[in-house]
């Protein structure tokens, strides 16, 4: 007789069996879209045989009889590695992503309809040239082409996303290319963000704005209006009605800019006498990486670099004769405008010219596994209007008014595609800033060096505003006066260039580039005041510099934050008497006073040091803003050194944060910064033990590289997510920017995916590296393969000789064109 306990036994031996079968099941059909890197296809849509050498990196040589096909070639290797990590962009950037996920990202979805970015990118495609059509209709063609070999050769849906999600997948087109750029501009953007927050803050009155948000040291700008005068009937405690950002949401927080490095020396600065130029842009850290490495053999000779998949170029890299590197322009490209309605009929808006209707357009968006959803879009001669559950808007937005966005990126006569593919082709910095100069969005900042010198351009195209603009661009305005509409753009040779500098060093830390009065200013807001103060002492230290001296600087960990503020706050802090006895508050603060003193601002991942900093900081700025400020406080999420430095340097009387409205004593500056460390260290102490001394900034500092969907999933998620330990912070060279919220304040959520030092003295001597690996298939060795070299400071060689690629092969694709064509 069988027992209970044998049909337990065998009840869970099935389950165990069962499990392993769908595993094994799972990992067999997941396994199928991996692709074989040496393979010969018979294709349609070249002229002649394409061949792609890969090396151990999984680096793509791409090499062929033409221009176009050499661009096939990239369309098919990004769809082999990145097939579901472009179809996701251009979901997004479509607004369809609701089709795939559900109602969790219609708010996503939503925000994009009313944008209208893809309608942009397509009716860019005329502003295009002829050399860079032909190169999107190519690699569209090269990307379809994977997607048929998918299809006929039972390749696992191209991508195991794809068993979970649906299957479906359009054709590539050239107008897809152009939306992720555009998808790329709204990544980079907080101007939105900014301006309404500047203008919530400003509702509080006491010139709060001024201290928080104050200008870049060396603007002299007139003081900015309440903004609740320019409103009235704005509610003075606006209620925050953000929700939580949904997935996928294609738009950072404030603190979370796009930023990034650049820097370049002529080659009067070099020790080998070539020019040498580094790179490494900032973006959120994510598996795969955005960035994919590419080389790609033109007519006009080899380019090798960092490409985005989706898009036919080396956004950041070199040829022989030329190499380019991009840093975030933080240009002021982007106005909120408050439309006001006409309280007879709401389809109609205030002009200067009197009532107009709103331009409207209905949209259906499909969503899984519930109904469709019906939208309005509207637009008012200043652009989209959104409604006032994105960015805010609706605390700053008074009753019987709209918001609409005015922003250079919305523009349907955009050549930046073309602009971007001139780098490409340019043999020299004069050929290069030429070809550039039609560039609209994302502005960038443009360094360049070539074998006689360097250069720095901002490329983008640049509002022209009215003197009489009555917020000067900074908080949103009145849409109806005609001083704060734009009169029509800047002429592109009133960017700022720096050719050929006298001292033979460009650098650029999304710093302010120049002073110049409104309207003929830049921006009111800069991604850098501290990063850019250690790059100008590293560059300043030598007389001449090298490829290791650059490498140096690109991993440098100093925070020029830690150094200034330090002393400033710790002032009367630090500890001169006899230590107080073990284990008490007061000698756990010693000993965090003690390192702190000692320490030379290095924020590497094996000291307590950083994290004693970063907790102090954030106490202390949290009890310096949260009495005065209240809900808005949580806008705050990072360490504002230049507000930190208001206060303790009491300029134009900001010491008067220090005191807690609330409580009856009047508190010193000296009396916060105590209350703020010892609320720090006993934090720390909970989540680190007692000794300050075995605390480890790694430990809090992990970079998180997270799938954007599979990330989300348990289980899954321990297979998708890349953790390390890293060093940098915020304010250092090599950053890592915090969460600054949530369950992992301190984690690095932003940072350099890619890197890269150009050497013309010895051009193959160049190196680059990205922050993961070059394939998004989670079962690929090579989805996390360059990952540990990233988190290490290391790199992989970068070279444009032919035959050492051949030599080094790990992999050699061969493209054949069909019979039929090639006759």
């Amino acid at each position: 007789m069988i027992t209970f306990f044998q049909w337990l036994v065998r009840l869970v031996s099935l389950a165990i069996f069962a499990s392993v079968g769908l595993g094994l099941g799972a990992y067999y059909f997941a396994a199928r879209s991996l692709p074989d890197y040496d393979e010969t296809h018979e294709v349609s849509g070249i002229s002649a045989p394409v061949e792609i050498v890969r090396s151990t990196e999984d680096v793509p040589h791409i090499f062929g009889q033409s221009d176009e096909d050499v661009f096939y070639g990239l369309g098919l290797v990004h769809a082999q590695d990145r097939l579901w990590q472009m179809m996701l962009m251009r979901r997004t950037v479509q607004g369809r992503l609701s089709e795939m996920f559900g109602p969790e990202t219609l708010r996503t979805d939503e925000l994009m309809r009313r944008l209208d970015l893809y309608g942009a990118a397509v009716a860019s495609l005329s502003a295009q040239d002829a050399r860079t059509m032909a190169a999107l209709e190519a690699y569209a063609r090269g990307v379809n082409q994977w997607i048929e070999l998918v299809n006929d050769g039972a390749r696992g849906r191209g991508a195991p996303e794809f068993w979970m999600f649906s299957s479906e997948i359009s054709y590539w087109t050239p107008a897809d290319s152009l939306a992720i750029l555009k998808l790329m501009a709204l990544q980079l953007s907080t101007q939105t963000e900014t301006e309404v927050l500047r203008a919530r803050v400003s509702m509080l009155g006491q010139d709060f704005a001024r201290d928080i948000l104050p200008e870049m040291p060396g603007t002299g700008v007139a003081t900015l209006p309440d903004y609740a005068a320019l409103f009235p009937s704005t509610p003075r405690a606006p209620q925050d009605t953000a929700a939580l950002r949904p997935p996928l949401y294609p738009v950072p927080p404030r603190a979370l800019a796009g930023a990034s490095n650049a820097f370049a020396a002529a080659p009067a600065r070099s020790a080998a006498g070539g020019s040498l130029l580094a790179n490494d842009p900032h973006l959120p850290l994510s598996a795969p990486t955005l960035w994919y490495l590419a080389r790609l053999e033109l007519a006009s000779g080899g380019v090798i670099g960092g490409t985005i998949p989706g898009m036919p170029l080396i956004l950041s890299g070199r040829s022989d004769a030329l190499g380019w590197g991009v840093t975030n322009a933080y240009l002021d490209d982007l106005d909120v405008l408050i439309e006001e309605l006409d309280p007879e009929n709401t389809a109609r808006y205030r002009t200067p010219e009197g009532w107009a209707e709103f331009d409207t357009r209905r949209v259906i968006i499909n969503v899984k596994d519930a109904e469709p959803v019906t939208l309005t879009l509207r637009w008012s001669e200043n652009g989209p209007v959104l409604p006032g559950s994105h960015f805010n808007l609706a605390s700053i937005t008074p009753p019987g008014h709209v918001a609409a966005i005015r922003w250079t990126a919305l523009s349907a006569d955009d050549p930046s595609m073309s602009a971007a593919m001139a780098l490409m082709h340019a043999p020299s910095i004069a050929a290069a800033l030429e070809g550039t100069r039609g560039f609209v969005a994302p502005a960038q900042n443009l360094t360049l060096a070539d074998r006689d010198g360097v250069a720095l351009a901002m490329l983008g195209a640049m509002p022209a505003r009215d003197l009489r603009h009555v917020t000067q661009g900074r908080m949103p305005a009145q849409g109806w006066l005609p001083e704060n509409r734009w009169t029509g753009l800047l002429p592109a040779a009133q960017a700022p260039r720096f050719v050929q500098p006298e001292g033979g060093i460009v650098i650029n830390t999304n710093n302010k580039l120049v002073e110049r009065p409104f309207p003929y200013h830049l921006s009111y807001d800069w991604g850098d005041s501290q990063r850019v103060q250690r790059l100008t002492r590293l560059m300043g230290e030598r007389e001449v510099h090298t490829r290791e001296s650059f490498i140096a600087a690109q991993l440098d960990t100093v925070s020029p934050a830690a150094r200034g503020l330090l002393p400033l706050v710790g002032a009367d802090l630090w500890f001169t008497g006899s230590p107080a006895p073990e284990g008490t508050r007061e000698r756990q603060r010693q000993r965090a006073l003690e390192l702190l003193a000692a320490w030379d601002g290095d924020m590497n991942e094996h000291l307590p040091e950083p994290l004693i900093f970063v907790a102090w900081m954030n106490a202390l700025q949290s009890r310096l803003i949260r009495d005065e400020l209240g809900p808005l406080a949580s806008e705050f999420t990072h360490l504002e050194p230049l507000f930190i430095e208001r206060v303790y340097r009491n300029t134009e009387g900001a010491a008067r944060w220090c005191d807690v409205m609330q409580s009856a004593p009047i508190e010193t500056c000296t009396d916060i910064a105590r209350m703020a460390l010892d609320e720090a260290l006993l934090g720390l102490e909970a989540q680190y033990g007692p000794n300050v001394e075995s605390w480890r900034w790694g430990d809090a500092h992990e970079a998180h590289h997270d799938h954007a969907v599979l990330g989300r999933t348990p289980v899954l998620n321990w297979i998708v997510n890349i953790r390390q330990s890293t060093s940098g912070g915020d304010f250092t060279l090599n950053r890592g920017l915090m969460a600054g919220d949530g369950p992992n304040p301190y984690a690095d959520v932003h940072a350099a995916g890619y890197r890269a030092v150009y050497d013309f003295a010895d051009p193959d001597s160049s190196v680059f590296i990205t922050a993961t690996g070059q394939s998004g298939h989670p079962l690929s060795r090579h989805y996390d393969d360059l990952s540990e070299l990233w988190r290490r400071g290391e790199y992989i060689p970068m070279s444009l000789d032919p035959d050492l690629a051949r030599a080094a092969a790990a992999g050699i694709t061969w493209l054949q064109p069909k019979a039929a064509e090639a006759n």
